[in-house]
């Protein structure tokens, strides 16, 4: 158990290490990482889509990198806005870390890119552990998910700059209790603010955008108390569905029981120990 203890300290030392170099050398130049979290299927990608649109639009030099573990599909969407895209193939992989993300960064972002998006890989457990060196992280969640995915995933939800609802226009074919998500977001994040979208509809257009230029602007960023320190290492809460599964590494995640839950279990004792 120490021996995994160790290596775990190790894996998310080295991450930390290299997220803080990512975030010094993308500050020297200008620009502001957004990390995006969610589960599958939560609308991550289409609301992203419509950002970056707007971006175009506005003459905001955005940039986008997408992760999943198999097809260029996504980059393929986002390549839609007309802005800079990249897909990054993890090969069974569940999150991206920041030495991965500086690598595929490295001779792609574009001169003068101001924001730059990054859509993690769809799954809220093993992408929590993990800095990217982002100046803002969003965690999303589509009415569709339930009340409860704050308490289902506290850590991810916990760590949070922003947290977004997606598919509000779906909110009342499902019965969604609003109210009830937002007291749940409150018990793992009090005071982190919760904006409501519609990629379909256009209800919230431009809020994340609007949020992330706020950051390179110089605002406040929103710290959550689970936070253990200024330096954009992020800590851990015990309970994140704590229970190990033997699904092999390479396993879709296209399903609410995100894999490698054991990880984020050692992770959490590695920090306690």
């Amino acid at each position: 158990m120490c021996r995994e203890l160790d290596l775990q300290q190790a894996v998310l030392a080295k991450n930390d290490d290299g997220a803080r170099e990512l975030r010094a050398a993308l500050a020297a130049r200008g620009t502001v990482a957004v990390n995006l979290l969610s589960s599958p299927g939560s609308g991550k990608t289409a609301l992203l889509e419509a950002e970056l649109r707007l971006a175009v639009a506005r003459g905001i030099p955005a940039a986008a990198l997408t992760a999943d573990l198999a097809t260029e599909n996504d980059a393929l969407r986002l390549g839609r806005s007309g802005a800079p895209v990249k897909q990054v193939l993890t090969d069974g992989l569940c999150h991206l870390d920041s030495v991965t993300l500086r690598r595929y960064l490295a001779g792609w972002l574009p001169d003068g890119t101001r924001l730059l998006f990054v859509e993690n890989v769809g799954n809220l457990v093993c992408p929590a552990s993990y800095d990217l060196g982002e100046s803002l992280r969003v965690v999303l969640a589509s009415v569709t998910e339930g009340e409860d995915k704050p308490l289902k995933y506290p850590t991810a939800f916990g760590l949070a700059n922003l947290v977004v609802v997606t598919k509000s226009d779906l909110a009342a074919a499902v019965e969604f209790d609003e109210a009830a998500f937002l007291a749940n977001v409150a018990r793992v994040n009090p005071g982190v603010e919760v904006v409501t979208t519609s990629a379909r509809s256009g209800l919230g257009a431009g809020l994340l955008l609007e949020r992330a230029l706020a950051v390179l602007d110089g605002a406040p960023v929103h710290r959550p108390v689970m936070a253990s320190d200024g330096a954009g290492h992020h800590g851990h809460r015990h309970g994140d569905h704590d229970h190990d599964h033997d699904h092999p590494h390479d396993h879709d995640h296209d399903h609410d029981h995100d894999h490698d839950h054991g990880a984020a279990r050692r992770h959490a004792a590695a920090e306690r120990s």
